[in-house]
């Protein structure tokens, strides 16, 4: 967010939303057993505790402007939380989370370590500067409306909130905030860091639902454990696959493949959504440089050949046994696809990294293989 009208404003508000996500994401490690946190409209993050206490909500804010006395971060965030329909009584702590620096002038430098009537008469001194003439016009400007809607709320609520209230300003910038998580887990290698982040990123994005937005303690915890084990030192990381599902844009830019024309040579055009979301997933996973990732190139090139000369063979049966062409050759595709992959080394991968290997050798016209079976 900046002062200034943004030149892209969906971009703008995209960047936002992903920097409200990292501030939870980073909260995330510091929760204990009971504890949650939860996303919110307009950019709150909140951890929930079973002590109230230790219950906080913190506002999200990206501005490159200091924080000044009239600054609108500060006097909109105190509206909000000064709002009726704001239960500040379920928070131990307001915390106000800004990447602004404090202006060289203004009166807020000490506010963390001042008494609730020292912060409101701070508040009172700068709104004091209104004039009548800026208090009573019939257009007011957005922030006398913040400020006068702050200091006419009733008194003990005011108190109240602003007893709460902390200003964590120049907090860290998105790009810092990354650096700080991806320091975090212990045992995975430097090249894998990355997958570890946008792991847990993605994972945060998948919890939300049309009625909530939460991170508990424990289903954090079980993520970050699945990660670890996913990307730790090993002889090689293999790549996540996930079992993607092609769109009908994919499909489209693909129609031309070899692969997809020889299921579209049988007929079998439902599978094929999977058979291209397979071949990307593969792709991808061959342009991911994870931990070692040459020896896992290399690996990958002997494993397919492998599932080549196995295919040849069961190819070779599915034609001494066919009846109907179409038929048998949908039914040798069936089978190829649901077969249990074969072991590499000690380890089982995972059937959608089989698959996209028959694929891609599919795709290969030296190979010269089909799964078209003529009796």
């Amino acid at each position: 967010m900046s002062d200034s009208p943004p030149k892209n404003a969906a971009l703008t508000t995209a960047l936002a939303f992903h920097y409200q996500v990292l501030i939870g994401l980073d909260k995330c490690f510091a929760l204990e057993e009971g504890q949650s946190v939860w996303f919110e409209k307009d950019g709150d993050v909140s951890l929930m505790s079973p002590d109230v206490l230790t219950s906080t909500q913190t506002e999200v804010k990206d501005y490159s402007a200091p924080l000044t006395d009239h600054h609108e971060n500060l006097w909109k965030t105190l509206k909000n939380w000064l709002a009726p329909e704001f239960c500040h009584a379920q928070y131990g702590a307001l915390v106000l989370h800004t990447t602004q620096a404090f202006g060289t002038t203004t009166r807020l430098h000490n506010w963390n370590t001042q008494t609730v009537e020292q912060r409101l008469a701070v508040l009172t001194s700068i709104f004091a500067e209104r004039t009548d003439e800026q208090l009573n016009t019939k257009r007011p400007s957005e922030i006398i409306k913040m400020q006068k809607s702050v200091m006419d709320t009733d008194d003990d609520l005011l108190k109240n909130v602003l007893s709460k209230v902390t200003l964590f300003t120049e907090a860290d910038n998105a790009q810092n905030l990354e650096k700080n998580i991806t320091a975090k887990p212990v045992g995975i290698p430097k090249n894998n860091l990355s997958s570890y982040l946008q792991g847990l990123v993605g994972f945060v994005y998948a919890q939300a639902t049309q009625q909530s937005w939460c991170i508990t303690q424990q289903d954090f915890a079980a993520k970050c454990e699945e990660l670890t084990a996913l990307l730790c030192k090993k002889e090689f990381t293999f790549p996540l696959f996930s079992g993607y599902e092609a769109s009908d844009i994919e499909i489209e830019h693909h129609q031309e493949r070899l692969f997809v024309q020889k299921i579209t040579e049988i007929e079998h055009h439902e599978v094929i959504p999977d058979a291209v979301g397979n071949w990307l997933e593969l792709q991808n996973s061959l342009l991911e440089q994870l931990d070692e990732y040459p020896l896992y190139r290399d690996k990958t090139v002997t494993y397919q050949n492998q599932l080549v000369k196995k295919y040849k063979l069961a190819h070779s049966s599915a034609q001494l046994e066919a009846t109907d062409e179409i038929k048998s050759s949908k039914l040798l595709y069936n089978k190829i696809m649901q077969e249990q992959p074969l072991n590499m080394g000690n380890d089982l991968p995972p059937i959608e990294y089989k698959n996209g290997l028959l694929h891609d050798a599919m795709d290969d016209d030296e190979r010269d293989l089909k799964w078209k079976v003529e009796p």
